[in-house]
């Protein structure tokens, strides 16, 4: 069967479209292309699990305030607990409403002679109870009277009586998980709701925070991170992050691993965080260790920004590490979407990432054209003149975006909005999307052997063009053509300006 170019193109839209959204899920994406069969169902399996914890969240599922008590700081801690955690808690809420005397700490030991079960579907389900489910002595005869019970509460059947005595943690995990979607008992009173949501207004995660929350998710870190504020007040996961965007850098001799025990321990670790920062030039002024162990938003906020965009820059100066070029800054980014777009006879420039004309999306989408002329299908993009038009552009800009294989961690408010951080990071990850595929179709032109038997190697390919006007042009021309105006961003983020300023986290995440 031969493939038409615009077939393979498809294919290979979609291919890097889901590589892309996985990208976030877990670090098994890195190993993904392998294809070992035992990676893609760890992955799959995640994909699953994430999917049945969706809803464990104040957020989502208000009702889950029943699990604490009325206070601000009872409320909160719930929300900074893992979806796991906060099934577990779900679970040994009923079980000790139903007079079961052990506390369930985990998806497998704890739960596989099945008495746990039969006490928790006797609470949320009696009208279906069997007397015969807690009188029989055989494990596997009680856990098949379990999975009877759950079916006729409306759970599909999709493991077995041995999947419960063997103690399978994901199967286990997941069956509670889907008893909770099912029916999870929870009061529906309107003042404890309310409660809830009034806290979820006050305190619940930022668009910034999703956006770091995914791009860390997608670094391929050991941890996974569930709620950035509180995942990394031990300091751990900000070791390994930095660890990943700047190797070598973090003394492991002096990190502590969770779960840690002691206080300073964690205070140690977000110290050598600090440390690190200050030595990579981050504007760390005001922040100490124990600003990232007590939580401070603000702060945590702005070190990951800049942490982000110096993984960001890095990952551009990687493309072009044989032109010896000056360092790639935020107005050499501005620069080469203007003369992107420009290069395609177009006459929309903007003059910093705060462009307010930046919120019709039509920038980005003739600078998706022009790195792509057939991306974008114009029929579906409108002028951008009302707000619902704005959204429309906004959203299919990160549809466009992501079937390229960008990684975009954004929402389309961000666009509407002109987030300027934001903003940036999608030009970034649009240049290098540009860069990194003019080098692969440099290198693959050139690969074939010549005369004498040899092949061209990657070092003798010309490197991309950043100026968007000529890709076969060197980059290191380019570079030095490039105006270096950092004022054309106005970008930078420190610590300092965050405690004086406004912040500019959005008081609501409008998506999951």
């Amino acid at each position: 069967m031969k493939l038409t170019a615009s077939a393979f193109g498809s294919q290979y839209s979609r291919k890097h479209s889901i590589l892309n959204r996985i990208k976030s899920v877990s670090k098994l994406v890195l190993l993904y292309a392998v294809f070992k069969p035992h990676l893609v169902l760890g992955l799959i399996s995640q994909i699953i699990k994430i999917q049945l914890l969706a809803d464990l969240n104040l957020k989502k599922t208000p009702q889950l305030v029943e699990l604490v008590e009325d206070s601000n700081a009872d409320v909160e801690e719930l929300m900074g607990l893992a979806p796991e955690k906060v099934l577990l808690k779900w679970m040994n809420f009923h079980l000790n409403k139903a007079g079961y005397e052990k506390t369930v700490a985990n998806f497998s030991s704890d739960v596989k002679d099945g008495k746990a079960y039969a006490y928790l579907l006797n609470v949320l389900a009696p009208e279906f109870c069997n007397p015969l489910t807690l009188d029989t002595k055989d494990p596997v005869e009680r856990a098949k009277l379990v999975l009877d019970h759950a079916e006729r509460m409306g759970c599909k059947r999709y493991l077995s009586p041995k999947d419960i005595t063997e103690g399978s943690t994901n199967l286990n995990l997941a069956f509670v998980a889907q008893i909770f979607h099912e029916r999870n008992g929870l009061s529906t009173d309107s003042k404890k709701i309310s409660f809830a949501e009034r806290m979820t207004d006050d305190v619940q995660i930022s668009r910034e925070e999703r956006c770091f929350r995914l791009w860390i998710n997608s670094l391929g870190i050991e941890s996974y991170v569930n709620n950035v504020f509180e995942d990394v007040r031990t300091g751990w996961i900000l070791l390994e992050v930095l660890d990943k965007v700047a190797s070598g850098s973090v003394n492991w001799k002096h990190a502590s691993k969770p779960p840690i025990k002691f206080p300073f321990r964690k205070v140690e670790n977000c110290n050598q965080v600090v440390k690190i920062g200050r030595q990579l030039k981050f504007s760390v002024v005001n922040l100490g260790g124990n600003d990232i162990v007590q939580g401070n938003k603000k702060l945590i906020v702005a070190f990951l920004w800049q942490l982000m965009r110096f993984n960001m820059l890095q990952l551009l100066k990687s493309l072009r590490s044989r032109s010896r070029g000056k360092e790639i800054t935020d107005a050499d980014i501005m620069n080469w979407a203007n003369r992107k777009v420009k290069s395609t006879g177009r006459s929309t420039q903007i003059e910093s990432f705060k462009d307010k004309s930046l919120s019709t999306g039509l920038f980005f989408l003739e600078l998706l054209s022009a790195v792509e002329p057939r991306v974008v299908n114009w029929n579906l993009v409108t002028k951008g003149e009302s707000d619902e038009e704005k959204r429309l552009n906004a959203t299919y800009i990160i549809s466009v975006a992501r079937k390229l294989g960008c990684s975009i961690f954004l929402l389309p408010e961000d666009i509407m909005e002109v987030n300027q951080k934001m903003i940036l990071t999608l030009t970034a990850s649009i240049m290098y999307w540009c860069l990194q595929h003019a080098a692969e179709e440099g290198e693959v032109a050139l690969s074939p052997a010549n005369g004498n038997g040899s092949t061209y190697t990657s070092d003798t390919s010309p490197a991309p063009s950043i100026s968007g006007e000529d890709e076969r042009s060197s980059l290191c021309g380019e570079i030095s053509s490039l105006t270096m105006d950092d004022a054309a961003s106005d970008i930078t983020v420190s610590s300092s300006q965050c405690e004086n300023e406004d912040t500019e986290i959005a008081t609501a995440e409008s998506h999951a």
